[in-house]
């Protein structure tokens, strides 16, 4: 892999402009693509196998007016009058006639005729159908609709639209992510001291980040693509960018301040560094991909858009990356005698003071199983939390709350009762061909169960098909409420019986059900994905360290620092912690399916850093064999500990600039993430794993001589180059002549 790698690294410093080219040439016809095709993003999420999701499929063709789009028009009288007033009951006439003829509009309905008016005559609820799904529903039809809701508001009458033509994700950026873009720099910056050195990682992401977003929305066109997936591929995409090719450019300078020449300073660190980025990368990969293994196809795309940036991310680190070191040329040297070169070779300070990472090292290896168990309970404690876990889909509940369809959600909650926003649909097909008589057998039955949260249940709905008949429960709860989902498993437990005393199929399906069956799709699909995903990524650590322990270790500190991280999100969104200083206007269940796609992406990053810290301290013990186990550890965490640091910052502001997001959905992802990359960065990879290696000493490297056999020789650490003179090392330590074209 070293040999390999290496050779592409000098190849492409060689042939920068080759390269370059290559990657400018994909950017353009990627680009042009998007200008004349652009993209299909889709909100929908369907759970194949579901309960839920065979009803929708059959009252799409018997009844597609049940599944279509629907808005909200709701309108509130000032306070001290009612919606009676001549003049409020012309307004909302207009109202309803103007979004009847909205544009793809079918019908809208008259409160007053539907008699969804409220008790005290002060808030009345107008339904708007589009007859169509909700990614053919087009921006400037709710944009129209949202013009008419402001003539009523003109005219006095407070009026909020609301319903499902609202998503509940979308690609999410704003001036909270220039703000984490901002302090990459920063530390980047404090990181290399050099202006250059700082903006190559940043100019690389961004290569690999535009590329993959490009070809996202591209395939968006052909496939469908969740409305989420372009948020989350953004936010992994450019942190790990950032961090695959700080690790390369770190390792570049180290051994130009030691005296090699440029280009195979270049080769040799995209051997060495260039290694563990691809491995670290896979890790991600693996991770991510194994989203597919829970089987809804949203998140499925979730997993892949994001592993697709990480794949990206990768192979401009390993190409273009040393084209772009060929460019800089001798420039990236730092300059003799400076702080840049010496914190660049990790001498120590004028005053003999050793670099941080090394004092920090010796410190957590003085004792290290003190530090073991310090961290671990520590890490307990914040865990604990976590075990009070509860999961819900969103919902307009959960939209920022100066929104409309936040605004419309409260009201209709405040009027008509919070169920009234989570209605379930009770699907009855008929065996003998008479769905009314059917259906009524099913209310009859309904009726006799007197389910305590159940307020009512609606006149039967007859489909085209002459078998199908709907109806309509109204929960006394919210949709989100555990009370509501324990209804509808309540109903689900009675259908069989009604089923055959109405000679009948039923099925308990909408929004709501839906919602509900992802969540326990999602729980139950939580333990084989980490199995799946823990046993691929323990495998490929395997093959890299030939090692038990420290692929044990990597996948138990994991588990410390997401429990840490699921503690922590619990505090804030479902305790209401510190809710306000983080923008979360409304705590409770958090989104179901926030811990499986935290737990890909933290466990990819998390190995990302295992891989950064342990292939350094296994390079110190392979080529310097018979060292104590120890110095190995400290060498180790010497080099690695300032390239981990800043990755982590800089993927803590990345990851902690999402949180200003007003998406709910992307809104506790990052902030978990965040939490969990420093918990993991800074008391997992800096502190447990070098204790952890102190404690075991030689053994953490035992590998079975039979296991040993089996497995390929990788060569991650560069053995094989380091066996090899360089060719071009610098005789001495003063600076040399450059042409210009990559040779001095």
């Amino acid at each position: 892999m070293a040999t390999l790698l290496h050779a592409l690294g000098r190849a492409a410093f060689r042939r920068r402009g080759r390269f370059l080219a290559c990657w400018l040439l994909l950017i353009a016809l990627l680009g042009g693509g998007f200008a004349a095709y652009g993209s299909h993003l889709d909100s929908e999420a369907t759970i194949p196998g579901s309960q839920a999701q065979q009803g929708i499929d059959v009252l799409e063709k018997s009844l597609p007016s049940a599944t279509g789009v629907t808005a909200q028009l709701v309108f509130a009288a000032p306070p001290g009058t009612t919606l009676d007033d001549p003049a409020y009951r012309a307004v909302i006439a207009k109202t309803v006639r103007a979004a009847g003829e909205a544009p793809q509009v079918e019908s809208a309905t008259d409160p007053f005729r539907t008699e969804t008016i409220s008790a005290d005559r002060r808030t009345a609820l107008a339904q708007v159908l589009y007859p169509i799904k909700r990614d053919a529903l087009k921006d400037s039809s709710v944009t129209a609709l949202e013009s008419i809701a402001d003539e009523a508001r003109s005219d006095g009458l407070r009026t909020e639209v609301g319903g499902t033509v609202y998503s509940t994700g979308g690609l999410a950026v704003g001036i909270g992510e220039a703000i984490g873009l901002g302090v990459a720099i920063l530390v980047l910056l404090v990181t290399f001291g050099s202006l250059t050195a700082a903006g190559l990682p940043l100019l690389t992401a961004l290569f690999g980040l535009v590329i993959g977003l490009l070809g996202l929305l591209l395939i968006s066109n052909v496939t469908t693509v969740s409305s989420t997936a372009p948020s989350l591929a953004l936010m992994v995409g450019l942190a790990v960018g950032i961090d695959y090719a700080l690790l390369i450019v770190d390792r570049h300078r180290t051994q130009l301040a030691a005296g090699m020449d440029p280009e195979e300073s270049a080769a040799r660190a995209t051997g060495t560094a260039g290694g563990a980025v691809v491995f670290a990368g896979l890790t991600v990969i693996i991770a991510l991909s194994g989203l597919t293994v829970v089987g809804i196809p949203f998140l499925s795309v979730m997993g892949l858009a994001a592993a697709g940036t990480v794949l990206m991310a990768v192979a401009v680190a390993i190409t273009l990356l040393p084209a772009l070191l060929g460019f800089a040329g001798a420039r990236l040297r730092p300059k003799a005698g400076s702080r840049a070169e010496r914190r660049a070779r990790y001498e120590p300070s004028p005053s003999g003071r050793a670099p941080a990472g090394e004092r920090w090292a010796r410190l957590v290896t003085r004792r290290p199983l003190a530090t073991i168990l310090v961290v671990v309970i520590g890490l307990g404690v914040l865990a604990a939390p976590a075990t009070q876990l509860a999961l819900a889909m969103p919902d307009n509940g959960t939209a920022a709350p100066e929104t409309t369809q936040r605004k419309a959600y409260d009201l209709i909650s405040d009027a008509f009762g919070p169920g009234v926003n989570g209605r379930l649909l009770v699907l009855v097909q008929s065996r003998t061909g008479d769905p009314e008589a059917a259906a009524a057998e099913v209310t009859a039955g309904l009726e006799e169960l007197r389910l305590p949260d159940v307020v009512s249940v609606s006149e039967p709905q007859i489909g085209t098909d002459g078998r199908t008949a709907i109806l309509t429960v109204v929960p006394k709860a919210g949709p989100r409420a555990e009370a509501t989902e324990r209804l509808v498993r309540e109903i689900r437990t009675r259908t069989p019986a009604m089923g055959r005393a109405a000679d009948a199929e039923i099925l308990v399906t909408g929004s709501t059900a839906a919602a509900i069956d992802v969540s326990d799709r999602l729980r139950a699909s939580l333990l084989p994905f980490v199995g799946t995903v823990v046993g691929l990524a323990l495998i490929l650590l395997l093959l890299v360290f030939r090692s038990l322990v420290v692929p044990v270790k990597a996948a138990f500190g994991f588990l410390l620092s997401a429990g840490a991280a699921f503690g922590a999100v619990v505090a804030v969104f479902q305790w209401g912690w510190l809710a306000e200083v983080f923008g979360v206007p409304t705590s409770g269940p958090v989104f179901s399916f926030m811990p499986i796609v935290l737990i890909a992406v933290l466990f990819g990053l998390a190995m990302d850093y295992e891989v950064f810290l342990v292939a350094r301290i296994r390079e110190d013990h392979v080529l310097r064999p018979g060292r104590p186990a120890v110095e190995s550890v400290v060498a180790g965490s010497r080099h690695a500990s300032r390239v981990v640091t800043a990755a982590a910052l800089i993927m803590f502001a990345v990851f902690a600039s999402f949180v200003t997001a007003e998406d709910l959905t992307l809104k506790p992802i990052a902030f978990g993430l965040a939490v969990g990359i420093v918990v993991d960065a800074f008391l997992i990879r800096l502190t447990l794993v070098p204790a952890t290696l102190a404690l075991t000493g030689t053994t953490a490297w035992w590998l079975p001589r039979r296991l040993d056999r089996l497995l390929p020789q990788l060569d991650i650490e560069g053995a094989k180059l380091g066996a090899e003179r360089p060719r071009r090392m610098r005789q001495s330590a003063g600076p040399r002549t450059w042409d210009g074209r990559g040779h001095g």
